[in-house]
Parts: C-alpha cells; sequence; structure tokens
C-alpha cells in the first residue's frame, strides 16, 4: 500500500469521523475530512483523493446528489456508509457510481478491506487487456478465457459477462447495470434472463457452481466478482 494514499470522509457524524480518522491513520492512510456536501466536493477538487467514503445523509445536499455530482468528473472509488440499508437505496447508490456499500454500524476489519480491494482494482489498467484470478485469466483483447490454462467454451455474450465482471472484481454490480451494459435498455428489467446466464457461466469457471468462490451473488441487488 502507498502509504500517501488519501482517503477522504465526508460525513456529518463527528463520531464516526473520528472513528475512521483513528482506523485509518493507524493503517497508513492520510486522512481528509468533510462534514457537508459542498465541503466535501471542494476537498475531492483539491486534495485528490485515492477514495471517497460518502454518508448519504448529508445536511445541505442528498448523498444521492452527492454520488451524480461527484461522477461528473471523480474517476476513483466511492464507498457509501450510511444507516440506509433498505434494497432500494443500495440499488440506487450503485446505480448512481457508487464502488461498495456498507451499512451503520459497521465492522472496520470488514471497512478496510473493501478499501484495500477498491483501490487495488482502481490501480489496475482500466485498459489492461490480461485480467488474472488464481487459476482464470481473462485475455479481452482476443476475447479467450482460461481455466487452469484451458480454454473455455464461452459464447459471446458469456464472455462480454464475464469480461464486465471481471474488470470490476470487488465491486457490486447491480442486475439493472448489468442487463443494460451486455444486453441494453430494453432488457433492464429482466433478472430472470441474468440469472440464467450467471448460471450457465458458473458451471464454466467455478469448480463447485453451487459454491462458488469467483461469481458472488448480493442477494436481491447483483453481482460481484471476487478477488
Amino acid at each position: 500500500m502507498n502509504l500517501a494514499e488519501t482517503i477522504l470522509i465526508i460525513d456529518d457524524e463527528v463520531q464516526i469521523r473520528r472513528l475512521l480518522e483513528i482506523t485509518l491513520a493507524s493503517n497508513g492512510y492520510k486522512i481528509s475530512e468533510a462534514s457537508t456536501g459542498k465541503e466535501g466536493l471542494i476537498a475531492a477538487a483539491t486534495n485528490h483523493p485515492a477514495l471517497i467514503i460518502l454518508d448519504l445523509g448529508l445536511p445541505d445536499i442528498d448523498g444521492i446528489e452527492m454520488l451524480k455530482k461527484l461522477r461528473e468528473w471523480y474517476p476513483k472509488p466511492i464507498i457509501v456508509l450510511s444507516v440506509r440499508s433498505s434494497e432500494e437505496d443500495i440499488i440506487q447508490a450503485l446505480d448512481n457510481g457508487a464502488n461498495d456499500f456498507l451499512t451503520k454500524p459497521f465492522r472496520t476489519g470488514e471497512l478496510l478491506a473493501r478499501i484495500r480491494v477498491a483501490i487495488r482494482q482502481n490501480m489496475s489498467s482500466e485498459d489492461n487487456p490480461n485480467l488474472t484470478f488464481g487459476f482464470l485469466s481473462i485475455d479481452l483483447v482476443n476475447h479467450v478465457a482460461r481455466k487452469n490454462n484451458e480454454i473455455l467454451k464461452l459464447t459471446s455474450t458469456e464472455f462480454a459477462l464475464l469480461a464486465l465482471l471481471a474488470k470490476n472484481s470487488g465491486r457490486v454490480l447491480t442486475h439493472q447495470s448489468i442487463l443494460k451494459e451486455i444486453w441494453g435498455y430494453g432488457y433492464v428489467g429482466q433478472t430472470q434472463y441474468l440469472r440464467v446466464f450467471v448460471a450457465q457461466l458458473r458451471k464454466k469457471i467455478e469448480d463447485d457452481p453451487a459454491k462458488p468462490k469467483l461469481l458472488i451473488t448480493e442477494s436481491g441487488i447483483g453481482y460481484r466478482f471476487h478477488e
């Protein structure tokens, strides 16, 4: 980990900011803080953080609007940390640019793990033509995936789905975002259609499709490709 990495905390609760400051600083991160949306936007623009931790319940700007504003120009990971915990809130945050979502109260160990994954994923070049996950390798240029060095027989749609998930490894992708990206807007509501393709893909990439270790279901929300 680069000890110079800065994490911006945007949260109006002083106690949460103090807890995060102590936890993150003790793990080698630099900290920037903001208690309002306006302060957060300024801090994000001036401090160039490696990652933002964002509360949705800010006093001046709705959290979803903050995500939209940040995603107009901020390309790095955003982890939402919020008391809101409904599937609708989580899906809305993820669909509007959040890389991950944790509910309060949270476990600091889990937050640190998710921060590491998000930063590591972002450090990998978006245009990296070769992705490797243990026994699975994916050649994005030649559209070839290998398991234990043996080429997998994937349809073009299965490969597109695998590539999308793998390029976003560690990040939860909602059903709607996957369907829109792979099949187009006309399929956004066809979650059962997606389940069929995920099941087919698991049969080809997982050692035990019934107990997947790579393609993880986030119940009611979407899927996460696990490194």
